[in-house]
């Protein structure tokens, strides 16, 4: 199994007008990675999800997530968006976003990926490294030891 995340699956800088926008931008992310085989697809199982329920957590977080046939493999892209996106926290606007995107069926990978990343994201150590790494390679590395252990 390949990296969960890489340097290419992070954007430090997303200008997301909205919620669907930037999805849309993460999933091109994992379609560039080469971790999606039809990112149309992936969008639109991404945008279902979000119908069922809002995945924003408290903290400036969004965690938009969907299993899928159009991914190859269990996949985490991240954005920090200056602007912040509404995710639907009760406290406000995302500026730390994960895209959480496994194999249909990958049931078991999805779940313990969301898990271990909640676990982190109690620590505000880990939210604050994430919001002052200047690199994509530092955050695929803080990500990878943090929430992979």
């Amino acid at each position: 199994m390949s990296a969960l995340i890489t340097p290419e699956m992070v954007d430090l800088s997303m200008d997301a007008q909205s919620k669907d926008d930037a999805i849309a931008k993460m999933v091109q992310l994992l379609v560039f990675a080469g971790r999606v085989t039809d990112g149309e697809l992936l969008l639109k199982d991404v945008l279902a999800r979000e119908t069922q329920m809002q995945t924003g957590i408290e903290g400036g977080i969004g965690i938009p997530h969907a299993r899928s046939d159009a991914v190859s493999e269990p996949s985490l892209a991240f954005a920090k968006s200056p602007r912040g996106v509404d995710f639907g926290s009760a406290d406000g606007l995302a500026d730390l976003i994960f895209l959480i995107a496994v194999p249909s069926g990958s049931d078991a990978d999805h779940m313990k990926i969301i898990a271990a990343l909640a676990r982190r994201l109690i620590h505000a150590s880990f939210k604050d490294g994430l919001r002052q790494a200047r690199t994509p390679q530092e955050v695929a590395v803080l990500i990878t030891k943090e929430v992979l252990g």
